[in-house]
């Protein structure tokens, strides 16, 4: 870890060239962006998600559909919460029906919030299939739940969280381990 707590796992070049993998694995598994919609999982699904749309784009030609998804009023703490939680927007503007939905993240840690967003999915339509992409997977699965695209495996300690900096233009972006202060949860 560096002095400020902080270890940088990946910069924005690095986030660009995993994207783009992930993007071609989504195509070569898919065959092509045929039946593909994309929805990110709010908050730090959506701007990965955005990304791999436009770089669908631009390697096939086509405008995938895409959308996002708020999960909050799915997840299975909220009664234990101790707070009022943030509501954000979902929108999905399309049918997912008979659709293969690649559910975009940040990062993959228990599998509870993929669980929320399958459950929140289902409330739209019956996909043909539900496919998730991943940026981070760190480990520490309490649920049956696998990735089936992976930007970096990042085994982690309890103690320790994935931050994912997604502001401005992506050179700016960036991934970070970092120490959990003795005391405070995640």
């Amino acid at each position: 870890m560096k002095k400020s707590g902080r270890k940088l796992i990946l910069d924005g070049k690095g986030m660009d060239r995993v994207l783009s993998r992930l993007t071609h694995e989504i195509l070569e598994k898919n065959r092509g962006a045929e039946e593909i919609a994309l929805v990110g999982i709010c908050s730090g699904g959506v701007p990965l998600s955005r990304v791999i749309q436009g770089k669908i784009r631009s390697i096939e030609g086509v405008d995938v559909q895409a959308g996002y998804v708020d999960i909050t009023l799915y997840r299975d703490d909220l009664s234990r919460a101790g707070y009022q939680p943030r509501l954000k927007r979902t929108e999905i503007p399309f049918s997912i029906d008979d659709k293969k939905v690649v559910l975009v993240d940040d990062v993959l840690f228990t599998g509870r919030t993929i669980r929320a967003a399958m459950d929140a999915l289902i409330d739209f339509g019956r996909p043909k299939n539900i496919q998730l992409a991943v940026l981070i997977d760190r480990g520490h699965r309490e649920l049956p739940i696998r990735a089936d695209y992976v930007g970096r495996n990042v085994p982690t300690a309890r103690s320790e969280t994935v931050e994912v900096v997604v502001e401005g233009e992506m050179e700016g972006w960036n991934v970070f381990l970092r120490e959990i202060p003795a005391g405070k949860g995640e």
